[in-house]
C-alpha cells in the first residue's frame, strides 16, 4: 500500500522515538508465495512535532500611516485623513484600508495584518518541518536503513546500534532492546 501514513502521539515526549526516524526494511514469506521467495518492502518513518504559530504583534513593531482616501467620494473624501496603511516592520508586509472612519479603517487593516503575518510565520515554520522531514526519510531506498525486521526468522536487527531482537516483541513495543 503505498502513501502516506500519519500517527499522532499525545501529551508524550517525543525525544524517544527520534531514534526510529529513516528507513525500515520489511521481509516477509506472504502465504501465497509458493517458492518460498521472500520479498522486502521499505517504509520510511520521520518523527515531527507539528504545531501552529500562533503571533502576537507588539504596537511597537508596527509603522501607522493616515491619509486621504482615493476615488470617488468628493469633498468629504479628499478632506478627511481616514485611510490607514500598517507596516510590520520586522517582515516588511503592508495592508491598507479606506473605511470612513479612522476607527474602521485601523481596526480592519490590523486584522489584515495580523493574518499575513501569521501565514507568513506558519509558511516559514513548515517549510522548516518538512526540511527536517526530508533529512530524517533520506531516499527510500532499500540500502537507506536503519532498522530490517525479518518475520520469516522472528529477527529484527537496527543497523544503528548492531542489536538484534525478537521481532515479536519489538513490534509489542519493546524497543529497548534494539536501544541499549
Amino acid at each position: 500500500m503505498a502513501g502516506e501514513q500519519h500517527v499522532l502521539v499525545e501529551g508524550g515526549d517525543l525525544s524517544g522515538l527520534t531514534n526510529e526516524a529513516g528507513g525500515h526494511r520489511i521481509q516477509r514469506v506472504p502465504p501465497t508465495e509458493r517458492r518460498g521467495r521472500v520479498h522486502t518492502s521499505t517504509v520510511t518513518v520521520a518523527i515531527v512535532d507539528p504545531r501552529t504559530i500562533a503571533t502576537t504583534i507588539r504596537e511597537s513593531d508596527l509603522h501607522i500611516e493616515w491619509y486621504s482616501g482615493t476615488g470617488a467620494g468628493g469633498q468629504y473624501r479628499n478632506k478627511h485623513q481616514n485611510s490607514c496603511r500598517i507596516t510590520h516592520v520586522p517582515t516588511g508586509i503592508t495592508a491598507k484600508s479606506e473605511c470612513r472612519s479612522r476607527a474602521n479603517s485601523l481596526a480592519e487593516a490590523t486584522q489584515a495584518i495580523q493574518q499575513r503575518v501569521d501565514h507568513v510565520l506558519q509558511s516559514r515554520y513548515n517549510s522548516a518541518v518538512a526540511q527536517d522531514r526530508r533529512s530524517q526519510v533520506g531516499t527510500g531506498q532499500r540500502g537507506d536503513k536503519i532498522r530490517t525486521y525479518r518475520f520469516q526468522d522472528d529477527v529484527t536487527q537496527d543497523h544503528v546500534t548492531g542489536q538484534r531482537a525478537s521481532t515479536r516483541r519489538v513490534l509489542q513495543g519493546n524497543f529497548d532492546l534494539l536501544w541499549n
